[in-house]
């Protein structure tokens, strides 16, 4: 048998690494992005702020004609858009001699350094019981009386009540010895403490507290500390007729006590911010400018590069050493970033013009105009991949005269309307929210009801799904929405 040579053809898809780059680039959050270009400042020579550009140390006179000197046959520009090397690079410079004069760290970086430290020092996590041992150091209190009071704030949990009782205190503060007294006076004390109604017992207590930090001024203030101290269970058990009568008082004078006891807080610790700040920096903005709307891109979130001209100017004709090999790899590496850069630029702001032309109707009207939208649609109106669309949206914001929303909030599924057209389901919940916040509060609306309500109007939404998009809105059910007044 002969041997015989076969040829195949085949294709397939390779990567580049400036292809790598710019897709992983595309799919950091802003914040993400600015450590990224903060790392590839640190670590290529070649890339400079245009700040740093403005602000850079001019060379010494000396060095000045070694440079300025060159055959200008062998002046190479700098070109962002040049893929490859060229063959003849711009001066003979040494660099040892350039590098030596460039300016180091001055007091004002150190000084903004510090500055970032102290932000961050600011920033940090504010603990419920830090903040209570806070209170705690600024009153003036005996030895034995803020070891008890240390006992108590240790004992109080996240919702911001008192899981310890009197005896159990004064068992945790042995060989101390205090009465119940002394652990009571101090508690109260600490029960005066931000947030309001902290280290209570009960929900009862804490609503109480709460109350009786009130000011005077509001007027069913002594009437609903009433109603907490003798007819709290009949508040809970939503008898009207008993508080009525225990407190002689009519239906619109206990509607105004029950306004007032609902805007207490049930878990006073929740008032308290807790964890890390999430700072958003909207990647877009949007504005209305006679009567049309526009998209520019955030400048001010990323620093602006440009190739370090001082060192491009050292990169030497037909040399291969080390440190001009170094030089060029710099070089290319630094154009590459800046390409993905201004590469992931254009594709945000393609992408927010086809989200602002989408969903125009809600910058005009609100979430009820919200049109359903799919990454499909994107990536066909952008002629980009839906993996592409779906990078984009991903902890990308956009700011807008509504508020500041995520890419992926004004993207939604639809659900099909009685003229056969399609409704988003964003729009839908909006009116769900809507119906809920103007129904009867004796009368709630059930989903049912709600269902039909939708149906009228042309919208044909199941039970279940009024359910489900009632449920994501973190809305109880109308059976927990029934209130007294």
């Amino acid at each position: 048998m002969k041997p015989s040579l076969q040829l195949r053809f085949g294709q397939q898809l390779t990567m580049t690494p400036q292809l790598q780059q710019a897709i992983r680039l595309l799919q950091l959050s802003t914040l993400d992005l600015r450590q990224e270009i903060q790392d590839a400042l640190d670590s290529n020579m070649m890339l400079e702020t245009e700040e740093e550009a403005s602000n850079e140390v001019s060379l010494d006179d000396e060095l000045r004609p070694d440079i300025s000197s060159n055959d200008a046959n062998n002046e190479t520009e700098v070109n962002l858009e040049t893929e490859s090397m060229p063959d003849e690079m711009a001066t003979d410079s040494q660099w040892e001699d350039i590098y030596d004069s460039l300016p180091t760290q001055t007091a004002s970086t150190a000084s903004a350094d510090d500055h970032a430290e102290f932000i961050a020092q600011q920033s940090a996590d504010l603990s419920l019981h830090a903040h209570l041992s806070w209170q705690l150091e600024m009153c003036r209190l005996s030895e034995s009386d803020h070891e008890i009071g240390e006992a108590i704030i240790d004992s109080v949990n996240d919702d911001g009540y008192l899981t310890a009782s009197i005896e159990e205190l004064i068992e945790s503060v042995q060989p101390l010895e205090v009465e119940e007294d002394e652990v009571i006076a101090v508690l109260h004390q600490i029960q005066q403490f931000d947030p309001p109604g902290i280290a209570a017992r009960d929900t009862r207590e804490s609503l109480i507290i709460q109350t009786q930090q009130l000011s005077n001024e509001f007027d069913s203030r002594e009437l609903a500390l009433q109603l907490l101290e003798h007819h709290f269970d009949d508040l809970a058990g939503q008898n009207i007729k008993a508080i009525m009568k225990g407190l002689s008082i009519g239906e619109e004078e206990l509607d105004e006590v029950l306004l007032l006891i609902r805007s207490l807080n049930p878990r006073p610790a929740s008032a308290l911010p807790t964890g890390s700040p999430d700072y958003i920096e909207p990647d877009v903005y949007v504005f209305k400018h006679e009567g049309k709307w526009f998209v520019t891109l955030n400048d001010e979130a990323m620093p602006k590069l440009k190739i370090n001209a001082t060192y491009a100017s050292l990169i030497r004709r037909a040399d291969d050493s080390s440190d001009n090999v170094t030089l060029k790899n710099h070089l290319q590496e630094a154009r590459w970033f800046i390409n993905s850069l201004l590469s992931r630029n254009e594709t945000l702001l393609k992408v927010a013009n086809c989200i602002l032309e989408f969903q125009q109707g809600f910058f005009d009207h609100g979430e009820e105009a919200m049109r359903p939208l799919v990454l499909r649609d994107v990536a066909e109106k952008v002629e980009m991949h839906e993996s592409t669309i779906s990078r984009v949206t991903t902890q990308k914001y956009m700011h807008t005269p509504r508020g500041t929303f995520e890419f992926k909030y004004f993207f939604s599924s639809h659900v099909s309307t009685a003229e056969g057209g399609e409704a988003s389901s964003t729009a839908i919940r909006a009116l769900i929210k809507k119906l809920i916040a103007a129904e009867t509060p004796k009368k709630p609306l059930s989903d049912n009801k709600i269902a039909t309500i939708l149906d009228d109007q042309g919208i044909k939404v199941a039970r279940r799904t009024v359910a489900k998009y009632r449920e994501a809105m973190a809305i109880p059910p109308s059976n927990e929405r029934k209130r007294l007044a």
